[in-house]
């Protein structure tokens, strides 16, 4: 069953088409009426010329004042006369260059003879004259108005839909900050909780590590709540220095993956700074570096290697998954595609946009090769002043 807003929709299209189609037909009938008229009237403009060829200029009583005006009246459809006698082509409403280039004038002629037939001028059985004539400009400039309403009315529907696809992009990314800026309200509940049976234990004197990696793992939870809390907000850009930024993200990631996940960072001994906003940052390599094990399916090698250039500092994040079909090297980041059973395709999407909207960087597939891996490569620019 339709509801209402899917009804009025389809009734706004159905009713743009029926305007549309009404327009068309009665664009196509003016036209053809022009050009019947058009004909019209150069029939009349040839029986002139016929009959004034057919007069005895001797005869005192004739009055040539109505042939001479019809002969004298059409002053927009360009033509060619060509008579057969003398064998000379004269022009009227016509460019006289045209009429004496040959070659040019033959595709007049030829032009002319596709709108219009021909008109032949006799006298007593012998052709006189032949008539080629075409458009008058008013019709040649009516011509390509349908064209011309065909493309306003595309340019008019796809300016709706991108206005329909932004809002409704909109919408959704306002639903998306509210239930992210939600998740982090509730998790910081019990993560206060969580703090203060921290302490607790401290008292109660238990060991010492376990206490240790509690608070890790709350300081993770309180990092989590932090990124979520920041979407939909523009976040705070910072100069800090990117490799120790991703060897924090690197050790944190190792300590809790699989021991079947090999791990190898390769990083420059001086600092890279750049403007970041950490949090975000790490959320981007701790995606591609998750993204990276799935495709290995828990088992293979993860590299993250920075690299440092004239004006840029260079991330690479690779695995020895399955790779990525070049044909999905953009569509991965798009929302909502995945390739995985159970996957939601958020994880490149929000990389995205934390690294090419909020870092003014670039996230892509830097290589991919099928059963070989996989490298992203994120590239955010230097900020080399202190």
């Amino acid at each position: 069953m339709l509801n209402k807003a899917t009804l009025t929709r389809w009734f706004f299209i159905l009713a743009s088409i029926a305007i549309i189609s009404l327009i068309l037909w009665n664009t196509y009938q003016f036209f053809t009426q022009l050009k019947e008229n058009e004909r019209d009237k150069m029939e009349i403009w040839a029986a002139a010329q016929e009959e004034f060829k057919q007069i005895d200029l001797t005869q005192e009583e004739w009055d040539s004042r109505l042939i001479l005006n019809i002969l004298q009246s059409n002053t927009s459809t360009p033509m060619i006369l060509y008579t057969h006698k003398e064998d000379v082509y004269t022009g009227n409403n016509v460019d006289e260059a045209l009429v004496n280039d040959p070659e040019k004038r033959l595709k007049l002629i030829e032009q002319f003879t596709s709108e219009y037939k021909p008109i032949d001028i006799e006298y007593k059985g012998e052709v006189l004259q032949t008539i080629y004539y075409g458009n008058s400009p008013i019709i040649n400039k009516i011509k390509y108005y349908p064209a011309a309403l065909i493309v306003i009315i595309v340019l008019f529907f796809l300016a709706i839909y991108f206005f329909y696809q932004t809002s409704r992009s909109s919408e959704q990314n306002k639903l998306w900050a509210g239930m992210a800026k939600e998740t982090a309200h509730q998790i910081g509940t019990p993560l206060s909780s969580l703090v203060g049976w921290t302490e607790i234990l401290k008292a109660e004197n238990v060991k010492e590590e376990y206490i240790s990696e509690m608070e890790k793992d709350i300081e993770r939870l309180k990092t989590i709540t932090e990124r979520f809390s920041k979407v939909g907000s523009v976040p705070k850009l910072e100069r800090m220095d990117v490799v120790s930024i991703t060897k924090n993200s690197y050790q944190y990631l190792k300590s809790r993956t699989s021991k079947l996940i090999e791990f190898d960072l390769i990083v420059p001994d001086a600092p890279l700074y750049v403007n970041i906003n950490p949090q975000l940052y790490s959320w981007t390599i701790e995606n591609l570096v998750k993204n990276g094990i799935d495709a290995m399916k828990g088992k293979g090698k993860i590299t993250i290697k920075i690299l440092p250039s004239a004006k840029k500092a260079l991330i690479r994040i690779s695995d020895t998954g399955k790779g990525i079909p070049k044909r999905d090297h953009k569509k991965i980041f798009k929302p909502g595609f995945t390739t995985k059973v159970r996957g939601w395709g958020l994880g490149l999407s929000l990389a995205k946009r934390i690294i090419q909207e909020y870092h003014k960087g670039r996230i892509y597939v830097k290589k991919s090769t099928k059963d070989s891996g996989t490298t992203f490569e994120i590239s955010l620019t230097l900020n080399r002043k202190p």
